[in-house]
């Protein structure tokens, strides 16, 4: 079947969102999203620049929610089964 998507997230089985990756692609995201974080808390210290510190994990975070949205599952509210309801 040519037309089965790989996504590099699944859906949680409760509740709406992404869990943890489900391909290397998506491990290479977090992983990346993770390390940006850290060296983020070196180069904007958040005791004394926390204003920006705070901007640049938003704009991170903001990125890795898009990067999630484009390719992983379609976020729906999921109560748990099969996820066919």
């Amino acid at each position: 079947m040519a037309n089965d998507k790989q996504y590099w997230f699944p859906a949680k089985r409760y509740g709406w969102g992404w869990g943890l990756p489900s391909s290397w692609q998506g491990w290479i995201v977090l992983c990346t999203y993770i390390a940006l974080v850290g060296l983020g808390f070196f180069v904007f210290p958040p005791d004394k620049q926390l204003g920006l510190y705070l901007a640049y994990v938003g704009v991170l975070t903001v990125l890795l929610v898009a990067v999630c949205w484009l390719k992983g599952e379609p976020p729906r509210w999921r109560w748990g089964g099969d996820g066919s309801t």
